[in-house]
């Protein structure tokens, strides 16, 4: 399978960006200082990777604009794995060879980074899985740290939001059938029962699948008064506008990863009828950090980000702080990730991170539904 590989460019972009609070003008210079990014360029998860490219070359501009670390310019080199674990393996083997290389951040799915994650840790080199959800990730060991929070976390929030907010009380299932939809689906599973409500249907579907209905059939045959949905956003667009096609007027409560202007584009008039989700990162949060990072990825880019972009623009800079704060060194960056207190954060505020589980701590989480074709901040019913 052939792989694609990008080095970013290392000079400033003209664009006028909006800095963020803590921003300096003080550009950088000299030989850079390298970050490995392991993620898809292309095949099914390519939208998410162009994304993540713009969150980090925004965060390039910030960080160069400020002194790069101790004056030397940050960059990264971005290799596409089409987020398959035998692609992630050897682009680990790629990054854990090449001394340059100080930190590694991906890969998009939970299933790619494990594969790959013992080759990081016998490298010594951190992986930085910033989209990583599984509860197993930063258990493959101490070289593997995350800030997104852990599906242990996320399925019993959102099963909250379905039966203690929304008040549903029979659910069915549909998720994705990989290792993180099914995972979630367990947890999900688990949550709901601890909090009375009764699962009626449960039915995964292929990663690569378009046509829902036979699935969709089964499940409105059970009649559950609402649908947990565990998808990404392609597929769960897809999966609501056929619902609705087949009659299922349910409300859908659906994991985070459905978050992306993308999904209402694919949903089209569908979205409108009982969406909810949640996000950790939503353009219209006042924090000002929030709203800098919105005003320079508008005039960047011409369009809104998603929490994709906020997630690979935090991590870049978590790579950038690390590695001014403690040097551009493997070992350094590995033993500050334990050390460091409120690195600025786009999607937290201030992030730190928990030494014993490698992950942030007290991550939040924002309540979404779908209001006239766009996301809005959930108020109650």
């Amino acid at each position: 399978m052939r792989r694609r590989s990008f080095l970013a460019s290392l000079a400033l972009v003209t664009t006028p960006v909006a800095m963020p609070p803590w921003a300096r003008a003080e550009e950088a210079s000299g030989d850079a200082v390298l970050v490995g990014v392991s993620g898809p360029l292309t095949g099914q998860y390519a939208q998410y990777g162009a994304q993540w490219k713009r969150g980090f070359d925004l965060a390039i501009d910030h960080a160069n604009a400020q002194g790069g670390v101790k004056g030397r310019k940050l960059g990264y080199v971005f290799e596409d794995s089409q987020s398959d674990p035998r692609q992630s393996v050897a682009i680990a083997q790629k990054f854990v060879g090449n001394p340059e290389i100080v930190m590694e951040l991906g890969d998009f799915s939970s299933a790619a980074s494990m594969a790959a994650s013992p080759i990081y840790q016998r490298g010594g080199l951190v992986q930085f899985g910033f989209t990583n959800s599984h509860p197993d990730f930063t258990k493959g060991g101490d070289y593997m740290w995350s800030d997104a929070p852990n599906q242990a976390d996320d399925m019993p929030h959102l099963a909250d939001y379905a039966i203690n907010r929304l008040g549903l009380k029979k659910l069915g299932i549909l998720y994705i059938n990989g290792d993180w939809g099914r995972t979630s689906q367990e947890l999900m599973l688990a949550a709901a029962k601890q909090r009375g409500a009764a699962i009626v249907a449960s039915e995964g579907y292929l990663p690569n699948e378009k046509d829902f209905r036979s699935t969709l059939v089964r499940v409105r045959d059970a009649s559950p008064d609402g649908i947990i949905l565990i998808s990404y956003y392609p597929d769960g667009a897809l999966i609501v506008r056929q619902m609705r096609d087949l009659g299922m007027a349910q409300p859908v409560v659906a994991a985070g990863s459905i978050y992306s202007p993308k999904f209402l584009e694919i949903a089209g008039d569908a979205a409108n009828i009982g969406i909810f989700t949640d996000t950790n990162f939503f353009p219209e949060d006042p924090r000002p950090e929030a709203q800098a990072f919105m005003q320079g990825f508008k005039a960047k880019y011409g369009m809104d980000p998603d929490s994709y972009a906020a997630r690979s623009y935090d991590a870049m800079i978590v790579a950038w702080y690390l590695a001014k704060t403690y040097g551009p060194d493997r070992k350094a960056i590995h033993d500050g990730l334990g050390a460091i207190k409120d690195i600025p954060s786009v999607i937290y505020g201030r992030m730190s991170f928990e030494p014993g589980t490698r992950r942030v701590a007290a991550p939040m989480s924002i309540l979404l539904t779908v209001k006239d074709g766009k996301f809005a901040q959930w108020k109650g019913n």
